[in-house]
């Protein structure tokens, strides 16, 4: 390297935590800028793209059985689920409609087709269902690329980058497929332009202990290939030709990490448990199947908070009670014992699945959503409630339920669980009769009747970013609040302190699953309030244990 450094810092999204080194190496992809050309016999171009897409449904089985190793089976499921969206019908049908009638090609068809399915992922709300559109186009690049190999078009299949490790991977965007067959002996560290934290992508990274950030922006061009680089998964920061004493300060900062890791695993496997000796139950929060291999890798002692919205959003109609019965069954047995508390639907306007079709609303965050959703579809409620019962039996289950105001809707809420009981015994399937039932404290009006509230519940759970903007009058999706949504202030704690002692006075305990709960700067002041459990991103476990062991 010269002395003329450009230093020059990047900023973007930090999808994995870590400080790596390596030469910047562009994805040089093969198959782009496909033209439209006309073909006579459209028949026969179906019949081509048919032949394509059954060749990458059986590549995507094998990928899958050689995926289950490096990611873990929960991981690898990814490729089972792409298999199912190449034979999704409004996909195949789009793409053989579109050959048809415009006699097009079909690697244009296949392109033209992606684009437009992943304008609608990225359209909606959710950040799991944008995370989807990452999906849509990894099966399509995967479709083209084999169409393009048939014709003689191209000779080299996946993606082809410069492998003179160590190297730091950049690109538009990584899709699944193309991060599970990264080369982990070269590749140090993964950078995008573009992206989510929550695609599978970022989980393949995570699993796989490459730090990576996302959403960098157009300004990180390919002009940078072969440029020495620093990744600070920490900050979301890469320097780009650092000068020599940002390097060695960096190795410094990777030799303290290192150091606190090796720290950290020592309270692998350990109970999680203040100085005093009070015991805190430490677990994870879930957004899907797919992050239980995470969880488990974490050490956490339990899930905490598992979002079953998830379940619903990535459907294309209501979740029938065996489907749902096959998931909660299986997060059950994947945690082998251990607590899994997961909520009951929480969708509404602000994040929703289609078919539900709800009306547009003003306010979303304040109207039909979550429990006030589902006791106006108690149908859609009771096969939720069927499902998460049937499925008890197999594992260490509570229910708890979301956007509770008032007494009246636990009761409400319990009496459609002891008519789904009713039900079961008379069908005679089995369930465990002892689960227990809590609510989430996520409102002003939940925390100030939370002495009524205990004594018709068995634990709070409180969700402290819907109690700060509720508490503060501040939309936490309006970034022009931000300076308003202050978690520390007066009044957000106090609603806390007066929930804690107000379960507690009733014999109930109560947990925090909100971004608070991993905040380590106020983490003494809920060891003080007496808190029985945190839930936290699973890569806060092992830092907020040993914090913990350091405290009262």
């Amino acid at each position: 390297m010269n002395n003329n450094h450009l230093n020059l810092i990047l900023e973007g999204t930090v999808a994995n935590k870590g400080i790596a080194f390596g030469k910047i190496a562009f994805i040089k992809r093969t198959n782009a800028g496909l033209q439209k050309e006309y073909v006579e016999d459209t028949q026969k171009e179906c019949d081509r793209f048919e032949k394509a897409r059954l060749h990458a449904i059986s590549q995507l089985a094998t990928l899958y059985e050689a995926s289950i190793e490096k990611l873990g089976e929960q991981n690898a499921v990814v490729f089972q689920i792409h298999q199912m969206m190449l034979d999704d019908p409004d996909y195949v049908s789009s793409i053989n409609k579109l050959i048809t009638d415009e006699h097009a090609n079909a690697e244009y068809a296949v392109t033209v087709v992606a684009h437009k399915f992943e304008k609608q992922f990225l359209q909606m709300d959710n950040d799991y269902m944008k995370g989807r559109a990452a999906d849509v186009i990894d099966i399509s690049r995967r479709v083209k690329e084999i169409l393009m190999m048939h014709a003689g078009k191209l000779q080299h299949h996946g993606i082809d980058y410069k492998n003179d490790g160590p190297v730091i991977i950049a690109a538009d965007d990584l899709v699944p497929s193309e991060t599970v067959q990264l080369d982990q002996t070269s590749v140090t560290a993964i950078v995008t332009t573009e992206g989510s934290d929550r695609s599978h992508t970022a989980i393949f990274a995570r699993t796989m202990g490459l730090p990576t950030i996302v959403a960098v922006g157009k300004n990180f061009t390919s002009k940078y290939e072969g440029l020495f680089a620093i990744v600070d998964g920490n900050s979301g920061k890469i320097y780009i030709d650092p000068d020599e004493s940002t390097i060695t300060r960096f190795k410094e900062i990777k030799k303290t990490d290192d150091s606190q890791k090796s720290h950290l695993e020592e309270f692998r496997g350990k109970i999680t448990v203040t100085r005093s000796g009070r015991k805190i139950n430490l677990y994870a929060n879930s957004g899907s199947l797919a992050d239980i291999d995470l969880i488990k890798a974490s050490d956490a002692e339990g899930i905490g908070l598992f979002r079953s919205e998830y379940i619903f959003m990535q459907a294309h109609d209501y979740p029938t009670e065996d489907y749902q019965l096959d998931i909660y069954k299986n997060v059950l047995e994947q945690m082998e014992g251990k607590k899994v508390i997961i909520r009951t639907l929480d969708i509404g306007a602000d994040k929703t699945a289609e078919y539900f079709m709800l009306k547009p609303e003003d306010n979303p965050a304040m109207g039909v959503r979550a429990i006030r959703l589902c006791l106006q579809n108690k149908a859609i409620f009771k096969t939720q409630l069927r499902a998460l019962y049937r499925a008890s039996v197999y594992g260490n289950l509570s229910i708890m339920v979301p956007l509770i105001t008032s007494v009246e809707e636990v009761l409400e809420t319990k009496k459609i669980i002891q008519e789904v009981k009713t039900e079961l015994k008379q069908q005679n399937l089995a369930f465990n009769d002892n689960v227990e039932f809590g609510i989430m404290i996520e409102t002003p009006a939940a925390a100030l009747i939370s002495d009524e509230l205990a004594k018709v519940v068995d634990f709070f759970s409180i969700g402290t970013n819907d109690l700060t903007q509720f508490t503060l009058a501040a939309d936490r999706q309006n970034a022009d609040l931000t300076k308003y949504l202050n978690p520390y202030h007066h009044a957000v704690v106090r609603l806390i302190e007066m929930t804690i002692q107000n379960a507690h006075a009733c014999g109930i305990w109560v947990g925090i699953c909100g971004e608070l709960a991993s905040d380590e700067k106020f983490l003494g002041k809920l060891i003080q309030l007496q808190v029985d459990e945190m839930s936290v991103v699973p890569s806060s476990v092992l830092t907020l244990r040993a914090k913990i062991a350091s405290l009262g």
